[in-house]
């Protein structure tokens, strides 16, 4: 398994560099297609009070006409960026942006249906003052049907010498797992870790010394690590 087709969902106005500088480079190591993906809203569902203040006049319309030309204006020079930063790193590229007043979040989403994992950096508050850009995050992530790969805003390289696996016997568990290996195979030390009540730990060691069996069978050496409830603070 490996990642063929990578998602990268940019914001406009956003510190875009990190994450375009580290998909270029997991690209470069899965020798991948990346898709470049911008959605935002249009101005009147941004500021409803402006449309109040210019009622029904022409001048509202005004207003969103020339907000609609600067935001394409904005998303062709991301699309340059965009190109500009995978040029030599990727296999292709190409690019994907909309305008529009249904879900943003959404809209990512049904494009991950074109890529092995999708890549986007966490909104925190007061990190954009543009609305246009905001969405769930949370939502891509229920919505994709593919694994997403969240980058802190600030991060420009991509450190994939340590990992470290939240084990918990569950479906949900298995699926990242399984969707994760690809970048595991990177890691220089894996370990699984598993929290559960004191008188599971049996349990629990069946469940590790499974999936340490299974990592390894993909050239994978992993650890394994087990704590109870009630050192949980040590982990």
């Amino acid at each position: 398994m490996a990642y063929e087709s990578l998602l990268v969902h940019l914001r406009l106005g956003s510190a875009n560099e990190g994450l375009l500088r580290i998909t270029a480079e997991l690209a470069e190591r899965f020798h991948a297609h990346v898709i470049g993906v911008v959605v935002c809203k249009p101005l009147p569902e941004i500021y409803p009070a402006m449309q109040t203040a210019y009622g029904n006049g022409i001048a509202c319309e005004d207003i969103t006409e020339t907000d609609r030309k600067v935001t394409n204006n904005r998303i062709a020079e991301m699309e340059e960026r965009f190109r500009a930063a995978l040029a030599g790193h990727a296999t292709g590229v190409e690019w994907r942006s909309t305008i529009t007043r249904n879900s943003r979040s959404e809209y990512v989403a049904r494009q991950a249906r074109a890529a092995d994992l999708v890549i986007t950096s966490p909104v925190f508050d007061g990190r954009t003052a543009d609305q246009s850009q905001k969405l769930s995050i949370g939502d891509i992530v229920l919505r994709a049907g593919r694994p997403v790969l969240l980058i802190p805003p600030e991060t420009q390289q991509l450190c994939l010498d340590t990992a470290l696996v939240g084990w918990k016997d569950t479906r949900e568990a298995r699926r990242a797992l399984s969707d994760a290996l690809p970048l595991l195979k990177f890691a220089k030390t894996t370990t699984v870790v598993e929290i559960t009540a004191a008188q599971d730990i049996l349990d629990a060691k069946r469940h590790i010394n499974d999936v340490i069996a299974w990592l390894k069978r993909h050239g994978i050496a992993a650890q394994s690590r087990i704590d109870s409830y009630k050192n949980a603070d040590t982990v």
